[in-house]
Parts: C-alpha cells; structure tokens; sequence
C-alpha cells in the first residue's frame, strides 16, 4: 500500500499481514522480515493483558489518513492502493497507568552496537519533549532485533542525546548506554513484553527525586 506522509512524502508499508497469534517464540526466533511488525503486536497482546486485568488502560494511537484510491479485486474485499497522512504522526501509544498518563514510541533496530537517532522525526521529538514538560511519562521502548534485547529509554534521556548529536558528534545511541543508563525489560509470556515493570522503576526514580 502506497501512503503519502503530509506534502505529499511517500510511505510504503510492507503489504504482508501478521497473525495477532504471534508469541514469544515468534520474537526472540526474529522470523519476520519487518522485525519492528512482530515487535508492535507483542506489544499490543502486552496492553490488552494490562486492559483484560485491570492494570492500565494503553492503547495504539489511530493513524489519521485520507483514502485516495481503492481497488475491488472482488465483491467481498477491498485493497486500499494509496493514502495520505492528513497529519505528522506523534508518538505510537498513550494511556492512563496508576494516575499517571503514558506516552510512549516504539523502535526497532537490526544494528548490534547501537540505535541510530534517525529513525526518530523532529515532530515525535517535539511531541515527546512537550509530554516531560507536562510531566508526562514518555519513553521509548527499543527493540534490538539481533540480540533479541529490548529496553525502555525514558524521552529525558532520549532529547538530551538528542539535542547534542553536533556536540557529542554522535548520530546514534550506543548499545552501552542502553545497558548503563535505561532499564532493560525481560521477555515474557504473558505479557509478552512487561514493560510497566519498568514504568514501575522510573515512577519509584521520580519519587524519590521529589523526596530528595
């Protein structure tokens, strides 16, 4: 499916479909070609475990996009050929845990010693930057791909790399500060990716910083 980002940017989306069906051993075999694919649905089955329970309440955002062309291959379906983005895209999920509101990206990377920083675009840097303003808990959620690790990058961290690319003469995020300086999450079943156990640590973090 061809979609055009808003000036008329092309996007193509890799047309094969993913069963929602896929587990654990799905992602740490990294079968899939669109390892960032297998990476989302695990999240999505890790957030209605979280609604199902009671826990938190996180859904994907809706991407807002205009339909262009369709084609009818046959009465009963319909191929959606192209479509625009009427908007930039922010950040990939929100919700409500525990009274706090959580924002947050998801990203996945083939590199084994780093993420690099451009696969962010100034408009989500923007919008995560303007979620810490107003005290919102917003990270990103990181998926190596090759080394089957993943780990949450709270947007703190993210915008001062970030803001110092030029200074730091850096365009990446080295795997050593992921394993120094975010917290690593451990694979599961159910969830699949039990990511609020890290939620839970950055909350105890800011606690104790107000506590002094």
């Amino acid at each position: 499916m061809g979609v055009n980002y808003p000036k008329g940017q092309a996007y193509f989306k890799n047309e094969t479909t993913y069963s929602k069906k896929q587990d654990l051993a799905t992602i740490k075999k990294g079968k899939f070609a669109n390892r960032g694919m297998v990476f989302e649905e695990a999240i999505n089955q890790s957030n209605q475990y979280f609604l199902d329970r009671q826990i938190a309440v996180i859904h994907k955002k809706p991407t807002p996009v205009q339909i262009v062309k369709v084609d009818y291959p046959n009465r009963s379906a319909a191929v959606i050929k192209e479509a625009y983005f009427t908007q930039p895209s922010t950040t990939d999920y929100n919700g409500v845990y525990q009274g706090y509101y959580i924002d947050f990206e998801a990203k996945a990377t083939k590199n084994k010693t780093s993420f690099p920083l451009n696969n962010f675009h100034e408009h989500q840097i923007e919008h995560m930057r303007s979620c810490v303003k107003q005290q919102g808990i917003c990270f990103v959620l990181v998926w190596f791909s090759s080394l089957k690790r993943c780990f949450f990058l709270e947007a703190s961290l993210l915008l001062e790399l970030w803001d110092n690319q030029e200074k730091l003469k850096r365009k990446s995020i080295p795997l050593t500060i992921f394993e120094s300086s975010t917290y690593e999450i451990n694979l599961g079943i159910a969830p699949q990716i039990p990511y609020l156990e890290a939620v839970d640590k950055y909350i105890l973090k800011l606690k104790e910083h107000i506590n002094g």
